[in-house]
């Protein structure tokens, strides 16, 4: 008979993730009693900075909510204003900003799965422990997947971190193709590693560890969708993205400085598990094949099957920038004319960790009047205490408080959370005599 003993743990700053976070639990009598993954970090007030700015300084500030996933925040920003003006993007510019998202995917995904998530799962405390071992080999590997990312980003936004390349209405420069074609070349000889890198994530000791949870993604009837779509669930929800707010409700918790969201009143999960099993149909019949001799099936319940996903989603990424700069022409122009009007515009599109939802309010000279940015790493948070709580409870409060923190920080970053990204914040009421 196992003994039963009063728990508490606490973890005061969470290792292996982007920005600051805390777990804390407390168990008695062989029962989780209490647990709370507190997001402590101060205001960064994003949402108010952008009112009063003109519309076409929003894409250079969102791209400062994350060193890791800018483009995203700049690919949403320009969807939901080019909405508000009329501007439908030129078949170039939806092409090209599909490369740019898709360099961001593979740097931000590689990082996870070799310098984050890989550590967890052989024993190893960092990826520069795992580095001095038989894998270093896998970690250079992380590290050139992610260069290339780096680079694809560099291709249209003039640098990797920060980008500043992308305007309403398309970009302030097109690259030459003598630039591409360079690229490209770096793409075709990439899928080998992504290939392996799929064989070696499936043969992982992943725990197995399946549990029930709402999938929500962006969907598209013709294509694996990241950059437009409606928003989509496991359980048959299908909505324009103007209509999310009426479904998925963010919320304050007291232990959180990022708010809370629930589809229908429950947790859901966004990011790359949630968008592959979802989606899948919509990959290449050959990314489909690599799936099957990988041995994962699809849709998972497993949410260490996550990096998996994160590996397929490289794989594809790096052959969807590939397909759409085969034929690279330079255009006349790179951009569109933008008048701009008022109105409401909301963008949504599938950041490496998951949906990331915009609505901007404008007046009739393009000026910001309101802004609300949801984030992944906001909506997973609900989905990510649930998940602690049930796997935390399953894996066995037996366990030492060593090996209980573990597996607790563990299951965190199995989510790639980023935590800096949390755009909105709790209220403060101040009552003063």
């Amino acid at each position: 008979m196992s003994e039963r003993r009063d728990i508490k743990i606490v973890v005061p700053v969470l290792a292996r993730v982007e920005g600051e976070g805390a777990l804390s639990f407390t168990a008695r009598e062989g029962q989780i009693e209490d647990l709370k993954l507190t997001i402590f970090e101060p205001p960064r007030l994003f949402e108010k900075f952008l009112e009063g700015r003109a519309y076409h300084e929003v894409p250079d500030m969102v791209a400062r909510i994350c060193g890791i996933c800018p483009v995203a925040y700049q690919m949403s920003a320009v969807q939901a204003l080019e909405s508000v003006f009329g501007i439908e993007p030129e078949p170039w510019v939806q092409a090209m900003r599909r490369v740019m998202y898709c360099g961001e995917w593979i740097q931000s995904h590689a990082l996870h799965i070799h310098l984050l998530a890989a550590p967890d799962f052989l024993g190893y405390s960092s990826a520069i422990e795992m580095a001095a071992t038989e894998h270093a080999a896998i970690v250079q590997r992380g590290l050139r997947l992610q260069g290339l990312g780096n680079n694809l980003i560099a291709l249209f936004g003039a640098r990797s971190v920060h980008p500043v390349g992308v305007c309403v209405g398309g970009f302030h420069h097109a690259p030459s193709l003598m630039a591409v074609d360079a690229i490209y070349q770096k793409l075709e000889q990439a899928l080998e590693d992504a290939e392996a890198m799929i064989t070696w994530t499936a043969a992982l000791p992943l725990p197995d560890d399946p549990q029930e949870f709402v999938s929500v993604a962006l969907g598209h009837p013709h294509e694996y969708a990241f950059d437009q779509g409606h928003v989509i669930s496991s359980e048959g929800l299908k909505i324009n993205i103007n209509e999310y707010e009426q479904h998925i409700v963010e919320h304050q918790v007291p232990h959180s400085t990022a708010l809370h969201a629930l589809l229908h009143g429950q947790p859901y999960l966004v990011g790359p598990l949630a968008r592959l099993n979802l989606n899948q149909q919509q990959l290449p019949p050959a990314i489909r094949e690599l799936i099957q001799k990988a041995g994962i099936t699809f849709p998972s319940q497993n949410m260490f099957h996550s990096i998996v996903a994160r590996a397929i989603e490289i794989y594809f990424a790096i052959a969807e920038a590939k397909r759409l700069l085969e034929d690279y022409q330079v255009p006349l122009s790179s951009k569109q004319k933008v008048t701009p009007k008022a109105g409401i515009g909301y963008g949504c599109t599938e950041a490496p960790r998951g949906t990331l939802w915009h609505r901007y309010e404008l007046d009739s000279q393009g000026k910001i009047l309101k802004a609300n940015l949801v984030p992944p790493t906001s909506q997973n948070q609900a989905r990510m205490e649930a998940d602690l709580r049930r796997s935390l409870q399953a894996y066995g409060l037996q366990h030492s408080d060593d090996e209980l923190r573990l597996r607790g920080e563990m299951v965190i970053r199995n989510y790639d959370p980023c935590i800096s990204c949390a755009t909105h914040f709790l209220k403060i009421k101040v009552d003063r005599p």
